[in-house]
């Protein structure tokens, strides 16, 4: 009976192929680095090396070469736009209300809602007996100043030939100070009433107010914007009768956060935008020392020079100031452009141009801060841009 165990001999040669087979089998290659390994290291160094300039020109024609413009990368002032919802309003100081100061009756409308009119002119007439009164009442205080003055004088001399006593030099003083004291205070009653000087000295030399009639008279020149009186109308002292605007000059608000309203002070030179308009150069006279409670953004003001009317009170507007502090790397705008989706720019070099990924900032005035991507003193492209963003496309665009 055979052992199990034992190995037929005729086995023998086929275990040893089995044995050998693997090793015939399996990768030449060892898991340890081989020179060719470190090769291939170094190409993947030198690809993302190459990513920083994926893109190369070096053949330009002589045409596109004619085309090209190129700049130095530098420090310069990058002017920093910010822009802002505003709106236009008038200017107080060129607005005012005309008001009656006695009480009476309207006997003449001189102008209509929408008139222009120039200061002092007359605007309507207030047929008033009280205005009467008081005219009366400041010639008779004319005629007892001047009657006192005169005795006055003559006393005054006669007291300086010693004919008269001190007593009777001051009685007559006394009463020369109260009627003069009375005049002026007639006086300034109807100076405040709107009367002019010229009016008061015509009327001292025999002159009247026709039929007891108040004038008032436009306070600056402008627009009549609002009328609240008709003829025959009742007034009573304090009544509104017109509202005139001058346009020349308006005020045009803003809000900005309070960090960029930092950046400025009062003096700035801005810019207003109105829809569908040209953009008005303004300058910027008030930055309000408080903050808003509600917004947490501090309200500034632009006066605004309007002669030509082109902004309209009330209408909406956008302010723009430049903030330009501090220097920074700038380049041109025109020299950025999109390659594959990314922005860069081309810079010259010795053997042609690289097309360089740049991180840009600010922009404003023509030109963008740059952050990373390009150095100081560097020569970029800034015309003739599109012209080397073909000569890459190009050859993408045959391989495919």
């Amino acid at each position: 009976m055979k052992n199990p165990n034992q190995t037929p001999r005729n086995w023998l040669p086929v275990l040893c192929l089995v044995g050998l087979f693997p090793m015939g089998c399996s990768d030449p290659q060892s898991p340890t680095a081989s020179p060719q390994d470190h090769n291939v290291s170094a190409s993947s160094a030198d690809l993302a090396s190459s990513q920083e300039h994926p893109f190369h020109v070096d053949h330009v024609p002589d045409q596109v070469r004619q085309r090209i413009r190129i700049e130095e990368v530098k420090e310069q002032l990058t002017p920093h736009s910010i822009s802002a919802p505003g709106h236009v309003a008038l200017n107080l100081a060129h607005v005012a209300k005309v008001s009656s100061f006695i009480s009476g009756q309207v006997d003449k409308v001189m102008v209509q809602l929408g008139d222009r009119v120039k200061k002092d002119q007359p605007l309507a007439a207030v047929e008033s007996l009280q205005l009467d009164e008081l005219v009366q009442e400041y010639l008779v205080a004319k005629s007892k100043m001047d009657v006192a003055t005169s005795n006055f004088q003559r006393t005054k001399q006669l007291q300086a030939e010693n004919i008269i006593s001190q007593r009777r030099f001051l009685e007559d003083r006394g009463q020369q100070i109260e009627a003069q004291a009375v005049y002026q205070h007639v006086r300034e009653k109807l100076i405040n009433m709107g009367l002019s000087e010229q009016e008061l000295r015509q009327m001292e030399h025999g002159g009247h107010l026709e039929g007891h009639k108040y004038v008032l008279r436009a306070p600056l020149s402008g627009t009549v914007v609002s009328q609240h009186i008709v003829l025959g109308q009742g007034v009573a002292a304090g009544d509104e009768f017109f509202e005139i605007v001058d346009t020349s000059h308006v005020w045009v608000f803003a809000n900005l956060p309070i960090e960029q309203a930092r950046r400025f002070q009062e003096g700035d030179q801005g810019q207003v935008l109105p829809r569908g308009g040209e953009p008005i150069t303004a300058r910027l006279d008030y930055i309000a020392p408080v903050a808003e409670a509600t917004t947490r953004t501090i309200r500034v003001r632009f006066d605004v020079e309007n002669s030509k009317g082109r902004l309209k009170p009330n209408e909406y507007v956008e302010v723009r100031l430049i903030d330009q502090q501090h220097p920074a790397l700038s380049i041109p705008l025109s020299a950025l452009t999109m390659v594959n989706g990314v922005r860069g720019v081309f810079v010259q070099r010795d053997t042609g141009y690289d097309f360089v990924f740049v991180e840009t900032g600010q922009e404003g005035g023509g030109l963008v801060e740059v952050k990373q991507g390009l150095k100081l003193g560097e020569h970029v492209v800034t015309e003739g841009v599109f012209d080397l963003k073909n000569a890459i496309m190009k050859p993408s665009a045959h391989e495919h």
